[in-house]
């Protein structure tokens, strides 16, 4: 039997916990709640980190990350789902298996390193990423050094070469890509959307603050937000780059931690 329609919709993340709350499972669950979306979680490692960085990461074993999707996918009528940190072969092959168990396909976030520069994917695990999940991602969204390392190209410094990278991954499996342009030098922080039909730019300037951890899971599960409460792919991504643009510029009215503190989620809210 199938689970029965539910209101508000609900989207689910497949990630890993912050316990610094402001990226992952914890950032993904706070933007879908924002953007007016129920969310569920599969966490697939547990990290020890704060602002200053990750001090440790543990791993959560597959069969748990097996169960979970069962758990969700059995019970929850999920209309989108978000994929963020997966740093083992193992757990990703679990993931795979359990999308394509329940007939489902994912926003894929190619989490491979912290905002602090700790690395958080695995070697052996890259294959298994490009092999297993880019089939199933009805959307890709590296950032630039993601893009490069997942196509084997250097760097992005134009758009013409992220246009080339958005390609390259289509042609690996994945049916659109976000290619996210926060990594580049100046003040153009635009992102680059790519489905096969056409370009689309999403143009913003930067926004000057250290207080950007999470921007990527942010926005990633606001596009999964968006797709759950019907909007097309591209207009999904549209607004998720709105909404996150506001929460890095309200990032500073936040006081959390003395390194690189999140964005504000829920920046429409609080404080007023």
């Amino acid at each position: 039997m199938p689970p029965l329609p539910s209101f508000p919709p609900i989207a689910l993340t497949i990630a890993g916990s912050d316990s610094g709350g402001g990226a992952g499972i914890q950032a993904d669950l706070k933007t879908f709640s924002a953007l007016g979306v129920y969310g569920a979680s599969v966490v697939t490692a547990i990290t020890a980190q704060n602002t200053k960085g990750v001090t440790a990461v543990e791993d959560v074993s597959p069969d748990i990350v097996a169960a979970q999707i069962d758990a969700v996918f059995s019970d929850l009528d999920v209309k989108a789902v978000k994929i963020g940190m997966v740093s083992r072969r193992q757990t990703i092959i679990a993931i795979a298996d359990g999308l394509r168990r329940f007939d489902r396909q994912a926003v894929v976030d190619p989490v491979m390193v912290a905002t602090s520069g700790d690395p958080l994917l695995q070697p052996d695990a890259m294959a298994a990423l490009t092999r297993e999940l880019l089939p199933l991602a009805i959307l890709v969204t590296p950032n630039l050094p993601e893009a490069a390392l997942l196509t084997g190209r250097p760097i992005a410094e134009d758009e013409a070469e992220m246009a080339r990278q958005a390609e390259a991954l289509m042609r690996a499996g994945a049916r659109s890509v976000l290619i996210k342009g926060g990594h580049r030098r100046g003040s153009d922080a635009t992102d680059l959307f790519f489905d096969g039909d056409g370009l689309i730019r999403f143009p913003a300037k930067r926004v000057e603050t250290r207080n950007d951890h999470g921007t990527g899971c942010t926005l990633s599960a606001a596009i999964a937000a968006g797709v759950a409460k019907g909007q097309s792919l591209a207009e999904a991504a549209g607004a998720a780059k709105a909404y996150l643009h506001a929460a890095i510029s309200a990032a500073d009215g936040l006081k959390v931690g003395e390194g690189r503190g999140p964005v504000h989620h829920f920046h429409g809210w609080w404080p007023r």
